[in-house]
């Protein structure tokens, strides 16, 4: 059985999105595999926080990566990569 991602995981996963310069919400949800309205919350939660700032024009909207998002990516990479065992511990457990 798979285990569902975690909301931390799927912040860094679209975090890491949106740095490959992915801007678009849909193109966003398509490749962090997330639904809209969880897909929305996120980036209104990652907006908030000032990981990423979001551009309106008429209805359209693209997001950017803002340093805080890059220095969380960082931060995050570092912890992977100070635990390689451990994490991948948990990719393997069946429930």
């Amino acid at each position: 059985m798979i285990m569902k991602r975690s909301r931390l995981e799927v912040c860094i996963d679209v975090l890491g999105i949106i740095n490959e310069g992915c801007r678009k919400p849909t193109w966003i949800m398509y490749r962090s595999n997330t639904s809209w309205k969880p897909l929305n919350k996120i980036l209104d939660a990652l907006t908030s926080e000032g990981a990423i700032t979001v551009k309106t024009a008429g209805d359209k909207k693209e997001y950017d990566i803002t340093e805080k998002g890059r220095s969380i990516l960082k931060y995050h990479e570092k912890i992977r990569m100070s635990l390689p065992g451990f994490i991948g511990q948990f990719s393997s457990l069946e429930l």
